[in-house]
């Protein structure tokens, strides 16, 4: 990522982005306090300094057939390096694991994986997760709701 001072706009602009990444420019100038010209050249900045890494659609898992939200705590029998990139590589091939974390402490990885039932979950467990090398164990914890699905970063509070 590039070095450079973002300024009160920049974040504005990010923020706004942040929560609608559909907004045109025009709006998007307008709430930021600059003209459309600029605020594109700024746009373009943020996304090519890597402060910008994508722009996705929100979409509604249960109304599309996923009804199901695991967080499965993953344990691997060994966290050399190695083992480490060829599991991360691994979850990057499975679809239904939507976010994977490295943590420090007992466990090693947690996912948030997405299924259509408890079914669909519990074959993604018997068949890839466990079934991959150097897992050693799984713990998986059902979704009763979320109470809260925010992307990105408070910007708000810089």
């Amino acid at each position: 990522m590039n070095r450079f001072r973002l300024d009160r706009i920049d974040l504005k602009i990010l923020n706004e982005l942040q929560n609608e990444g559909r907004v045109t420019n025009v709006a998007l100038a307008s709430r930021a306090g600059i003209s459309a010209p600029p605020c594109l050249r700024r746009v373009r900045a943020l996304e090519e300094a890597g402060f910008i890494k994508g722009y996705h659609a929100l979409l509604d898992g249960p109304a599309l057939g996923y009804t199901v939200t695991v967080f499965a705590q993953v344990k691997l029998a060994s966290q050399a390096e190695p083992d480490l990139t060829k599991f991360e590589a691994l979850v990057n091939g499975w679809p239904m694991v939507r976010e994977c974390y490295m943590l420090a402490g007992e466990t090693d990885f947690l996912l948030r994986v997405v299924a259509r039932d408890w079914d669909d979950y519990q074959r993604f467990l018997t068949r890839e997760l466990t079934a991959a090398p150097n897992v050693s164990s799984v713990k998986s914890a059902l979704c009763v709701r979320s109470a809260k699905e925010l992307p990105g970063v408070p910007l708000a509070d810089r």
